[in-house]
């Protein structure tokens, strides 16, 4: 018998959330990583908060919302809140009751900048590194690194003279015009009037040179996730710089291996990391110049394992930029574009964790 296409008005419902979700669902192993990292957070999060007034969104459910933003590749806070409206599962992610309201796009932005002031994010990446299941899928003794480019959320038409006039608001509402032909703009004359801490850079000859910040990762060679985030001005040292950092931070004093392409194939920073107890498994730039890499590092058989793992980095700058939306940022400041660099991360950590634990004997 063919039923009938009526439409239901408002009708009671006394089925639970946790029964919409199907038990295999694969944000069920995350969130319950995601809430035990973030009850180990609790005292971080009391710290931001006051005593006095009412009560603001919890930390905790706005982080998970922050989640699945990157996810889902959602490209606003005004988008997220009309998911949180009717998508049951973000709902059940989330902690909302499906009766309960939802909260403001302002007043979401309005949290979500208390948690940018306490680091938050760096810290729930540790967290979750630290949770008992993920532990055992980590290296403590192989690791890659590299960087990548993140667009500035800045125009080019705000790369202004630092001395020079200010034109003033464009006029009639339109966005103001620039002519830069026979302009020479240098980071050290010119300077972004939007983001002032992002720079003129580009990847390589022939690249389009863009105002950018430059985010760089660490990342276990074992199972490929990502253990360590730095986020600096775009200059031509960074990537060394902040890749030798990355490397201090690594806990203990152990040997350890550490693989990076052919840029970081330098005197100081092949030199830095034997100072550090690593083992430099850097890629052989041999054009023009002899290799920092001796031979009897590259003839071992660990240097080739290292070479072939590297490269598993490019898929975690790869969803971070296109599927957590981090190509170009939509914040400005060193500061907060890291926070939300780092923590497109962990979402990225979080996404592998399924297959990887269910891979486990």
């Amino acid at each position: 018998m063919r039923g009938e296409d009526r439409r239901s008005g408002g009708l009671f419902s006394y089925v639970d959330l946790e029964a919409r979700v199907p038990p295999d669902h694969p944000l069920r192993p995350i969130r319950r990583i995601v809430d035990d990292a973030l009850s180990g957070l609790s005292g971080e999060f009391a710290a931001l908060y006051s005593h006095l007034g009412r009560p603001s969104i919890p930390p905790e459910r706005l982080l998970r919302a922050l989640l699945l933003q990157a996810f889902y590749s959602v490209r606003s806070e005004r988008l997220l809140m009309e998911q949180l409206d009717y998508n049951l599962l973000f709902r059940w992610f989330v902690g909302l009751g499906i009766d309960d309201p939802v909260w403001h796009p302002t007043a979401f932005t309005t949290n979500r900048d208390r948690l940018l002031e306490g680091e938050v994010a760096a810290k729930f990446l540790a967290a979750v590194l630290d949770h008992a299941q993920v532990r055992q899928l980590l290296s403590r003794e192989h690791f890659s690194l590299d960087g990548t480019l993140i667009e500035a959320w800045a125009s080019m038409k705000s790369f202004r003279p630092k001395d020079g006039p200010d034109d003033g608001p464009p006029v009639g509402g339109r966005n103001g015009e620039r002519d830069f032909h026979g302009e020479r703009r240098r980071n050290d004359t010119h300077a972004s009037t939007t983001d002032p801490e992002a720079r003129l850079f580009r990847k390589g000859a022939g690249k389009e040179a863009k105002l950018s910040f430059m985010g760089h990762l660490l990342m276990e060679n074992r199972s490929g996730l990502v253990v360590g985030t730095r986020l600096t001005r775009a200059t031509g040292l960074a990537e060394r710089a902040a890749a030798s950092a990355l490397i201090a931070d690594v806990p203990g004093r152990h040997r350890i291996t550490v693989g990076a392409d052919r840029a970081y194939d330098t005197r100081d920073f092949v030199a830095g990391l034997r100072r550090l107890n690593a083992t430099p498994h850097v890629a052989q730039n041999v054009s023009g110049r002899s290799s920092r890499i001796d031979r009897r590092t590259v003839r071992h058989r660990g240097y080739l394992a290292s070479q072939r793992a590297r490269k598993r980095i490019e898929e975690a700058f790869g969803w971070i930029k296109t599927i957590a939306g981090q190509a170009k940022t939509s914040f400005r400041g060193t500061a907060r574009v890291g926070w939300a660099f780092t923590l497109a991360a962990a979402a990225y950590n979080l996404i592998r964790l399924p297959k990887l634990l269910g891979a486990l004997p």
